[in-house]
């Protein structure tokens, strides 16, 4: 049997800290969820603003973190570090 090397805690904290990240990157670029979510190609702000407030079971993925981080010009890491 297989378990996984990760608590279900440490992904919910996993969660928290890019919502967090990605909410703090955004506002010191001074734009609103609905701004990046139309530049990294979503078609409204609705699953964006549930993923940044990690709401509905709506998280980001890998594709919308790299999209994020080349929008806002930073690193990846710095999405996803504590």
């Amino acid at each position: 049997m297989f378990t996984s090397n990760a608590t279900p805690e440490e992904i919910e904290m996993l969660h928290k800290t890019i919502s967090s990240n990605v909410r703090a990157q955004r506002m010191a670029k001074n734009l609103s969820q609905l701004e990046l979510a139309l530049t990294i190609g979503l078609k409204s702000a609705a699953f964006f603003g549930n993923a940044e407030n990690n709401t509905n079971g709506k998280h980001f993925n890998i594709e919308h973190l790299y999209k994020i981080a080349k929008a806002l010009d930073v690193s990846l890491v710095s999405l996803i570090e504590k």
